[in-house]
Parts: C-alpha cells; sequence; structure tokens
C-alpha cells in the first residue's frame, strides 16, 4: 500500500532558537576577535603617539633606529654609526624599545620596592 508522507511545518521554536545561535555566535565573535583587535590597534596608535626624540624604536620591516626628527605623519630615524637617516610614516613603528626598557626598569623597581616590603613587615612580625 501507499503511504501517503506530509511535511511538517518547522516549530515555531526552530526559529527562535537559530536567532538566539546567530546572537550568541556574534557575541562570541565580538569578544574573542574584534575586540581585542581594537584594544591592540588603540595601544600601537597611543605608543606611536608617545613617540620622542631620542627613543629607541623598530619598525614594521625589522629596521632599528633612533628618532632625530618627529613631523605630523611621519617621522626621522638614524639608523647606524654612519647616521643614514631615513624618513618613515608613523604607521611603521613596530614598538618603542626605549619606552619598553623603562617600563621593565619601572616595574623591576616596583617589585623590588614590594618585596623590601614584604621582607621589612616579615621583620617586624618576627621581632614581636
Amino acid at each position: 500500500m501507499f503511504h501517503v508522507l506530509t511535511s511538517s511545518a518547522p516549530a515555531a521554536g526552530g526559529m527562535g532558537g537559530t536567532l538566539i545561535m546567530l546572537v550568541l555566535m556574534f557575541a562570541v565573535f565580538y569578544f574573542l576577535l574584534i575586540r581585542p583587535e581594537n584594544k591592540r590597534k588603540k595601544e600601537a596608535e597611543q605608543m606611536r603617539s608617545s613617540i620622542r626624540n631620542g627613543d629607541k624604536i623598530t619598525t614594521i620591516g625589522g629596521i632599528v633606529g633612533t628618532v632625530v626628527d618627529i613631523k605630523e605623519d611621519s617621522i626621522v630615524i638614524e639608523t647606524s654609526a654612519d647616521q643614514v637617516r631615513v624618513e618613515l610614516a608613523k604607521w611603521g613603528v613596530s614598538s618603542n624599545d626605549t619606552a619598553t626598557a623603562n617600563a621593565q626598569a619601572e616595574a623591576k623597581k616596583a617589585q623590588e620596592a614590594k618585596a623590601k616590603a614584604r621582607a621589612a613587615k616579615k621583620a617586624e612580625k618576627n621581632n614581636r
């Protein structure tokens, strides 16, 4: 005998579930991809705007030099003992090595101060 196949319409909850999954996927993409990337861009822009004369920098292409002059959208660096000067766009700066070294020195000083404070507190506690 023949069986009649009937198609049932999708349940009303199916459309809501799909919508919830799309919103959930967008939220995951936002927090894992978009937000961290925007944060990195903001930090890079802040680093580039804080460059000063005398800072040692590294470019995206790997050129290392000392900043000699700063203009609106570009910087001039000296790249060697021969005093070769190169003008670069600010967006081409990868890292400010001087600022990084200063930040590391500050962190080390803070860590040493914290260790001294702990040692003093421990010595005071032992003297009681």
